[in-house]
């Protein structure tokens, strides 16, 4: 999923008193971006019909189509994978764009398990989950509920799905506030909420002032909806302070954990790294409970599944099952997800811990590179995603070609899925990489410092140790990051 900024036309609420804030794009949008012009004879042969759609002009995603369209790293076809070496047409890459922090896309003992269930089940239950479910759905969601600490869980096959159906059932015509760095799928999420008439408004986490002042007139239901560990700067949300301004104003804090839920989780004194234990995400993690919360996470990432979770009360998830569209109109995610998402949890309980040192240890690796090359990152957790920002942002695509020709598949972020001052390169470790992969990627870092300058930390976050903090620690420094989006 990619991160991309709000459209002008989202109907959010404008705060009279605080305009600025109110109709703030996080540096999504900027005028006078040009739009590249039509190719001759792209047209030729289509309708009408056909012209007034592929007329209209991409607008603030010019750079990002233009990339799309011409870039080897982007909207590729990969042949073969071989652990994390990937093969398009005849060039082999290492893949450090891959999500699948814990592995478990390439772990036998998960691909063994999809057959029996195959077997059992079919390849697709074809009902809405309103008419039936198979029995893994019950099984996963009561293991699910026990090991985040939560009541109960709810599945849909999506982030997607949950963003926009379960944000307007929970809100209908209360108030909706999400946070500008929120993931592009909230932010669509808003729109909907609007279009049944919520009231919609912005909020920035590091001004919780303006929140509190917006709160105390919102009309309830309230909710306010945040990213649990971001997915461009791998920092966590100050999740404490928005809790405790929840419950001071009856509001409902719903947090998309998509990229922590299976790699941060409770701490505890054997913990093995400091990611914590378990995997439970981001409130267990950062030591708060659930009152006033609801959790909603993703099997896509850890888990490697097409699956996702609402945590939340037993009645609340009743209530989903009659008010959420996709839980009663869209299709179940297929046997084999169910499998993966079952057998995975079953791993997480014996070894997921192991997996979840290996990834810290890796990444720990590539941070401690970083830092001795002198480049800036906004990683200030130790979380497997790490974001360098460019020092010219008009070298992204130059940046990302060299990545490529020097076999590293790597995210290559234009404007204007972040701001122009950020754009630059994503990297995302997992545990199926290797010290060997992390070193390879080191060399080639330094090589492209040299010719497409990245951006150079300064000299207190250089003397630092970011990466060995607490991730719970960690407030998201990304403040001048794009509204929206995950992963390109």
């Amino acid at each position: 999923m990619t991160r991309i900024s709000v459209p002008t036309n989202v109907p959010v609420q404008a705060e009279a008193a605080e305009p600025a804030e109110a109709a703030e794009p996080a540096g999504a949008t900027e005028p006078g971006v040009a739009v590249e012009a039509p190719r001759p004879g792209y047209l030729d042969g289509f309708s009408d019909a056909w012209r007034a759609v592929l007329d209209q002009p991409i607008g603030l995603r010019a750079e990002l189509d233009r990339m799309r369209a011409t870039a080897p790293f982007y909207d590729a076809t990969v042949n073969e994978i071989a652990g994390r070496r990937v093969r398009i047409r005849d060039h082999w890459l290492t893949d450090f764009a891959s999500c699948n922090y814990l592995g478990l896309d390439l772990d036998r003992e998960v691909i063994a398990a999809v057959g029996p269930y195959l077997d059992r089940w079919g390849t697709h239950p074809s009902w809405s989950r309103m008419i039936a479910s198979p029995e893994p759905y019950a099984e996963i969601e009561t293991t699910l509920a026990a090991l985040l600490g939560t009541q109960d869980a709810l599945l849909l096959p999506t982030i997607t799905h949950i963003q926009l159906s379960v944000l307007p059932a929970l809100v209908a015509r209360g108030s909706l506030f999400v946070e500008v760095h929120a993931h592009q799928t909230a932010h669509d999420g808003a729109v909907m909420t609007a279009a049944r008439g919520g009231t919609v408004a912005r909020f920035r986490e590091d001004r919780l002032d303006r929140l509190e002042r917006r709160l105390r007139r919102a009309p309830f239901p309230r909710l306010i909806c945040v990213d649990g560990i971001h997915s461009m700067t791998g920092n966590a949300p100050p999740l404490a302070d928005l809790i405790a301004l929840a419950c001071r104003y009856d509001a409902l804090v719903y947090i998309d954990d998509a990229h922590g839920f299976g790699v941060v989780g409770e701490r505890a004194a054997n913990e093995t790294s400091p990611y914590g234990s378990r995997g439970n995400g981001i409130v267990r993690h950062l030591g708060q409970a659930y009152d006033n919360v609801i959790l909603v996470g993703g099997f896509s990432k850890a888990y490697s599944s097409l699956l996702a979770f609402v945590a939340c009360p037993t009645s609340v998830k009743n209530y989903l099952k009659s008010a959420a569209g996709s839980y009663i109109f869209s299709g179940p995610s297929p046997v084999a997800s169910l499998a993966t998402g079952l057998v995975g949890l079953q791993i997480n309980e014996r070894r997921g811990d192991e997996l979840r040192a290996r990834l810290y240890t890796l990444t720990r690796r590539l941070l401690d590179g970083i830092h001795r090359l002198g480049l800036a990152t906004l990683n200030t957790s130790g979380f497997p995603i790490i974001e360098i920002p460019l020092r010219d942002p008009d070298h992204a695509a130059e940046l990302g070609d060299f990545l490529y020709a020097r076999g590293v598949l790597a995210g290559v972020v234009p404007f204007p899925i972040v701001p122009r001052e950020k754009v630059g390169m994503r990297v995302q470790v997992t545990a199926a990489n290797t010290e060997a992969e992390i070193d390879d990627l080191l060399a080639v870092l330094a090589d492209a410092h040299a010719r497409y300058p990245l951006a150079l930390a300064d000299t207190e976050a250089a003397a630092g140790d970011g990466a060995a903090q607490n991730v719970g620690a960690a407030r998201n420094v990304g403040a001048a990051q794009n509204v929206g989006a995950e992963g390109v």
